[in-house]
């Protein structure tokens, strides 16, 4: 279920998004390289935030993996304990 505060989170993530995938493009490798890191802390936050999501949904540890293309040993040891 999407609520107006995910809503607002996901918007928010999307145009951050897209700002450091503009900066990771930068000819200056200080700026590029800061970006970079940013949009993996980013990937990071929004990956845990659809494994939290999916999980209260009832999905299997099986199913997530098979989505985001990795093995369910992987998913489970990454998201498990949280």
């Amino acid at each position: 279920m999407l609520t107006a505060s995910r809503a607002s989170t996901y918007i928010d993530a999307m145009t951050e998004a897209t700002d450091l995938a503009e900066r990771a493009g930068d000819r200056d490798p200080r700026v590029g390289l800061r970006a970079v890191a940013a949009l993996r802390r980013l990937l990071e936050q929004l990956e845990a935030v659809q494994v939290r999501s999916a999980r209260a949904q009832g999905w299997s540890w099986q199913e997530i993996a098979a989505e985001l293309g990795v093995s369910r040993q992987a998913v489970h040891k990454k998201h498990g304990r949280r």
